[in-house]
């Protein structure tokens, strides 16, 4: 009895046949690509959510979407934390248990705080389940294997926003947005009952947790996120979004303050002193705020400004992956031939320069031509992710690879939840100024939805309204992304001129 107990904790049992170790990395990859997918999924239910029974204001919409990415961002880190105090495979199975209970909610939801709750507790469990994947993994590979085995990890990352949005255009197709949140719920519970088959129980390292430091990171990002969403509607020098600035800069100052006392900091931030690390990380956050910027609006777009039903709109953005999927591969011939500077530059200019093109579509505009402006943003998030990538681990010493990996899932999940509450202002506000005077003096709608139900005979104003103000938010997205590109240059040019003084 000893012996069976023993092996069943050996982390031989699942490295020492190739079979068990591809079907534990095939269980995993489908994990990740369950929490990453669901992060694209949601905005291709934005138009569906907007003239469902909840009428949500436009605000809303965007806490929608953004509620689960912050959590996500904000507790991935925390969440590896505990996987390595209470147990990896413990904490991966409570994560897709959470994941599921989340997603229970959410379909079922009565109302908006209701499905915002279940957004929460969804964005808590995927928290718990990324970071806990890769470690399960690299616990049960053997070491020659350890390299292939995070590179096929870190991929799914990338799919999973493909698979979000074929997939979820595909359940959508279903009529209601409630499918999403009732596919979810199996996939989870599938998943975990073939993790606690599989999956090799690691020990346990008594690392201290910062429970404090967590609960003031997630604080600081909502009000920060507060301040900006709801902007347009309450008014840029209303209570609300004051209060959401000033909070977010007491409660970032506080968190900072937190972590720098602490003897065992989740995320210490003397880290970013060190500028290849600033800058590769502000890199990473800017992509994603550029890429998940234009999800938000892409799925709005085509079914509004080009009449896509919701599985073609889904499909609709596989363009952008042609990019990652023929030319992954020749980027590190690229940095090795021009330089990480050169690259990262490209990467940004690619990206600008492919949203401003995207800008410019209106509902004359072919799918091809907006499909070519696609390929254009995709060959930017080609170049800049594994340069990138590897420019944050290469920051750091190799103790603190689980720091790397945390920062990369942060820095991306919130440059997310940035990208769609920017858009998702600027959408609104331009939105609201174009609608001709009668139609916003009737019932000041802020979502096409309201606009639609308010004049039902002025759908062609409607949509043009709403086509003009995509195209102002992508331009406004583009510079931003052209602009913080040119900064992450900059930063690493004068780092490695002073580096070699």
């Amino acid at each position: 009895m000893p012996l069976r107990l023993q092996n069943r904790e050996d982390p031989g049992t699942a490295s020492g046949h190739p079979a068990a170790r591809r079907g534990l990395l095939t269980v995993l990859c489908a994990c990740v690509v369950l929490v990453v997918g669901m992060v694209a999924a949601i905005n291709l239910a934005v138009p569906m959510l907007a003239a469902s029974d909840l009428r949500p204001s436009a605000s809303a919409l965007i806490w929608i979407v953004d509620t689960y990415v912050v959590f996500f961002a904000c507790l991935v880190i925390p969440g590896g934390a505990a996987g390595d105090r209470f147990g990896r495979k413990g904490v991966l199975l409570a994560g897709l248990a959470l994941f599921a209970l989340g997603a229970l909610l959410s379909a079922v939801a009565p109302n908006l705080p209701v499905l915002l709750a279940g957004r929460a507790i969804t964005g808590i469990g995927a928290a718990a389940v990324l970071p806990n994947t890769l470690a399960v993994l690299l616990h049960a590979v053997p070491a020659e294997r350890k390299g292939v085995t995070i590179a096929t990890w870190a991929s799914m990352t990338g799919i999973g926003g493909v698979v979000g949005n074929v997939g979820g255009g595909a359940v959508l197709s279903g009529g209601s947005w409630r499918w999403l949140f009732v596919a979810a719920i199996p996939l989870s519970l599938v998943l975990a009952a073939l993790v606690a088959r599989i999956a090799p129980v690691s020990p346990r390292h008594d690392r201290p947790l910062s429970p404090l430091g967590a609960i003031l990171l997630v604080g600081a990002s909502v009000a920060l996120l507060l301040g900006i969403v709801e902007g347009p509607e309450a008014g840029w020098g209303s209570p609300v979004v004051l209060t959401g600035f000033g909070g977010a800069m007491v409660l970032f100052a506080l968190w900072t303050f937190v972590e720098l006392k602490a003897r065992h900091p989740l995320l210490d931030p003397r880290l970013f002193r060190v500028p290849a690390l600033r800058g590769a990380c502000l890199g990473m956050t800017a992509i994603f705020f550029g890429m998940f910027a234009l999800f938000y609006v892409n799925a709005s777009f085509l079914q509004y400004g080009k009449g896509f039903s919701v599985l073609l709109t889904g499909l609709g953005i596989i363009p952008l992956t042609v990019p990652v999927i023929l030319g992954a591969r020749q980027v590190g011939r690229l940095v090795r031939r021009a330089g990480v500077d050169v690259t990262v530059a490209l990467a940004f200019v690619f990206v600008g320069c492919g949203l401003l093109g995207l800008s410019t579509s209106d509902t004359d505009t072919s799918y091809p031509a907006y499909a070519a402006w696609l390929v254009v943003t995709g060959i930017g998030v080609t170049l800049a992710l594994p340069t990138l990538s590897s420019a944050i681990a290469g920051s750091l010493a190799p103790a603190q690879a689980g720091v790397g990996a945390g920062l990369q899932a942060t820095t991306r999940e919130f440059g997310s939840a940035l990208g769609v509450a920017v858009i998702g202002t600027v959408l609104t506000g331009r939105f609201v100024a174009t609608l001709p005077p009668d139609v916003r003096a009737n019932q000041d709608p802020h979502t096409v939805a309201q606009a639609l139900a308010a004049a039902p005979g002025r759908a062609p104003e409607v949509i043009s309204a709403f086509v003009t103000s995509a195209g102002t938010a992508l331009r406004v997205i583009g510079v931003s992304v052209l602009v913080l590109g040119a900064l992450v240059v900059l930063q690493s040019r004068l780092s490695r001129t002073r580096g070699n003084q």
